[in-house]
């Protein structure tokens, strides 16, 4: 009777020991679990990834909270947002007005189990165009010179933002003015968007060029607005940037060649 009583309690022992093995062993595998976002019910037993025995979790919120199973990144890996190509830059928002053109790209691949994150989307660049839809001329509106940075020369396609420069048009010489920068809004150097970045680098004190080119020419002096021609070295002049219009100031003319040598981070555009 002893020796069954003994037998029986022995079994139960290695029963035990093995319900704790496996439970010691459980984890996201074990339990076929992988669960997106936060749900509390996508839990095992079993040991976390920090080292702690317990419940741990097999959802996407459990790399926040540090209670993960420890297989979690096996079974449930990481997978990252993928987006598309961006599309070209549409036209202004608004004919003769100094507004925003604008970009988008789409989501090929949504991120999953604690992927990085989706970029952003979309995209506004501040730009302006000269004539309305009925190609009216409208620049002479305009005092200030309009600038924005550099490069956006390679995105602007003069044939087809501005028809009045036909084929058949000879196209006007391009010319540079460097000016020295006299004041300046302190709106500029917090602006931290992606494509207005360039605006930081417009500093009180410093020279900067800026190219004039089709289309902000003008069609019969082929001269930019705001570019000072008629101004001498110690005339105050008045600037703002395209796509904020909280970030101007003024400068004077220091001269005009047919190329600058500023750098490419003080090299601007009229718009």
């Amino acid at each position: 009777m002893g020796a069954k009583e003994g037998s029986g309690f022995l079994g139960f022992v290695v029963v035990l020991v093995l319900a704790l093995g496996r439970s010691a062993r459980a984890g996201c595998a074990a339990e076929g679990l992988c669960c997106p976002g936060k749900e509390p019910s996508c839990a095992s037993t079993g040991w976390r990834l920090n080292r702690a025995y317990g419940t741990c979790y097999c959802d996407e919120e459990c790399q926040r909270t540090g209670d993960c199973c420890y297989d979690y990144a096996q079974v449930c890996p990481a997978v990252p947002c993928i987006v598309g190509e961006w599309s070209h830059w549409s036209g202004c928002a608004e004919q003769c007005q100094p507004k925003f053109r604008m970009r988008t790209r789409s989501v090929r691949q949504k991120p999953k189990n604690g992927g990085e994150p989706c970029p952003p989307l979309e995209e506004k660049a501040g730009c302006l165009e000269y004539t309305t839809y009925e190609g009216q001329e409208c620049a002479n509106e305009y005092v200030p010179a309009f600038i924005t940075s550099f490069e956006y020369n390679k995105e602007r396609k003069k044939r087809l933002v501005n028809p009045r420069w036909s084929s058949e048009t000879e196209e006007p010489r391009s010319y540079c003015v460097e000016f020295k920068t006299e004041s300046l809004s302190p709106y500029c150097s917090m602006e931290t968007r992606p494509y207005a970045r360039w605006m930081q680098y417009l500093r009180e004190g410093y020279t900067v060029c800026v190219t004039c080119q089709p289309p902000a020419m003008h069609t019969v002096n082929h001269r930019c607005y705001g570019d000072g021609v008629d101004a001498d070295r110690n005339k105050v002049l008045h600037w703002q940037a395209v796509g904020n219009p909280s970030c101007r100031g003024t400068w004077k003319k220091v001269q005009q060649v047919e190329e600058c040598s500023c750098p490419l981070v003080h090299s601007f555009i009229f718009t």
